[in-house]
């Protein structure tokens, strides 16, 4: 925010530029501030417990197929409730996870992290950068979903695949400790029918023209209500799950990337982007926006980069996307996510070696953005723009 005063105080943005920039920023931010809420309240009403043991008695102690509940668990829950949820509210459940039916926690929680950048390319609600990608799409909701799931599969797959891979020995055996699959999980069902009701009312909302935002809002405020009433939140706790600090900081970063971009960037990535829609041109802008999601992070990457694509149409949107999403597994400078997820995981007294992290994003980022750049250009072909 500092920095953003600075940018209006020196003229590098005008303080109406800058204003319009926060006004066009607005409604995503309410919109990712209700999906926090909405997540966060899941997690009160014991839906990610319930996960939890539903993956342990799954499992029944064998590592490698707690790795395909994992992967399942964590590519829905990104999906549905944002990455946000996967790396604050999941990943300490699968240490527990793990801990309790005797396996070694490295692979499931790698996939965390992993999932919570790569699984969330489904929805618009499944990431900041996707509100962003999709307000700059002019895409309905019910499109943008029909022209990422197959993209979104084929993602999650080749992870799938580098993953059973890279830790084929962690998952060969199991470590030493009880196999304790724990009692049948007491689902909670007013946190599952609330979130399918919210996501029926993101397609209807769609369907006729309503900012699927009002129904974000409608989820969150549900079981919100719920827990004030049982007494089991308080209004600061609400206001504190919608994380007012990190909506500030969006709205900040939006103004200071704006003034990059006004002063220069914006001509010196126009003389390297790809033009065109054709596979090649689709290839490239997602290899330039991953590159420069692990120099400058992928937030600031999708809000340079989406005003250059824009006008180019959706699919170099959605590339952008693919790139921004699929590429910060590479370093831990990728995502605000990883970033997170590597604090979360030291709070468990758990290491995570950079090289060990920098070999499995090699093998994993490659080989899911190419596989999903590809199935995104046979959506288009099929869905089409």
């Amino acid at each position: 925010m500092p920095a953003a005063g600075v940018v209006v105080a020196t003229g590098a943005i005008s303080l109406d530029h800058a204003r319009a920039e926060v006004e066009q920023l607005g409604p995503v931010v309410g919109f990712l501030a209700a999906v926090l809420v909405l997540a966060h309240f899941c997690d009160v009403e014991g839906l990610f417990q319930a996960c939890g043991a539903w993956t342990a008695r799954w499992s029944g102690g064998r590592p490698a197929r707690l790795l395909t509940a994992v992967f399942a668990l964590a590519s829905v829950i990104t999906a549905v409730l944002s990455l946000d949820a996967t790396v604050v509210l999941l990943t300490p459940v699968v240490f527990a996870t793990a801990a309790r039916s005797g396996v070694r926690a490295k692979p499931h929680v790698y996939a965390c992290t992993h999932l919570s950048n790569t699984a969330s390319l489904l929805l618009p609600v499944s990431n900041l950068t996707n509100l962003l990608a999709f307000a700059a799409s002019g895409l309905s909701f019910t499109r943008f979903a029909a022209l990422m799931v197959l993209p979104w599969l084929v993602a999650i797959g080749a992870e799938y695949l580098v993953f059973r891979w890279f830790f084929a020995r962690d998952l060969s055996t199991a470590a030493p400790g009880a196999r304790d699959t724990g009692e049948p999980p007491r689902l909670p069902l007013f946190a599952l029918v609330t979130v399918g009701c919210t996501l029926a009312g993101f397609v209807l909302a769609s369907a006729v023209g309503i900012d699927p935002a009002w129904a974000a809002c409608a989820g969150a405020l549900a079981l919100a209500g719920r827990a004030l009433v049982r007494r089991r939140a308080t209004p600061v706790t609400v206001v504190k799950a919608a994380a007012p600090a990190f909506l500030a900081f969006v709205l900040a970063l939006g103004v200071v990337v704006r003034a990059v971009v006004d002063n220069g960037l914006a001509d010196a990535l126009g003389r390297v982007l790809p033009g065109g829609t054709g596979l090649p041109a689709l290839l490239g802008v997602a290899a330039l926006a991953a590159v420069l999601a692990n120099l400058i992070n992928n937030l600031p990457a999708v809000l340079v980069l989406l005003p250059l694509v824009a006008p180019t149409g959706p699919g170099a949107v959605l590339a952008v996307l693919l790139g921004v999403n699929i590429g910060p597994n590479l370093t831990y400078a990728g995502s605000l996510a990883t970033l997170l997820w590597r604090r979360i995981v030291h709070q468990h007294d758990h290491g995570v070696d950079l090289r060990e992290f920098t070999r499995l994003g090699l093998l994993a980022v490659p080989t899911a953005l190419g596989a999903a750049v590809v199935a995104l250009w046979g959506a288009l072909q099929v869905v089409g723009s």
